[in-house]
């Protein structure tokens, strides 16, 4: 699982995800591509299902870039805990994802295989995704 190594400042707001993917939005590694439709929050354990999926469908052929990383932890108090107290400890990390980020490239194998890969990582992901295949230019 993705957990970044050390974390400056420990507990992080929720947020709001807005607006579109600025960075990381065009295919910069490989041939295909996994692009995100919606605003929502990644896991890392979604993140890396959705990375056995495809791993196991190509059978190791080719080559996976993940393109998104879970650097904001999530917090959670514990089970019959009183309001107040201050915030709960960090649970687990997740990556906030916007509309138009890349979140999977792959290259070396067919389109075909790729796309059923991709879908096979989709259904792993709680945001709707897009298959893109790269321009040659």
């Amino acid at each position: 699982m993705l957990i970044p190594n050390r974390t400056k400042f420990r507990k992080v707001r929720k947020g709001r995800i807005t607006g579109v993917a600025t960075s990381g939005n065009y295919i910069a590694f490989g041939q295909y591509a996994l692009q995100a439709q919606g605003h929502e929050r990644i896991t890392s354990r979604q993140i890396e299902s959705a990375r056995q999926a495809m791993t196991r469908y190509i059978k190791r052929g080719g080559k996976i870039w993940i393109r998104v990383f879970p650097h904001t932890p999530v917090t959670k108090k514990p089970q019959d805990v009183k309001m107040g107290s201050g915030k709960g400890n960090p649970e687990y990390f997740v990556a906030k994802v916007r509309p138009g980020t890349i979140m999977f490239e792959m290259q070396g194998v067919a389109e075909p295989v790729a796309r059923e890969a991709m879908r096979l990582a989709a259904h792993k992901l709680p945001v709707k995704t897009k298959f893109l295949v790269r321009e040659e230019s």
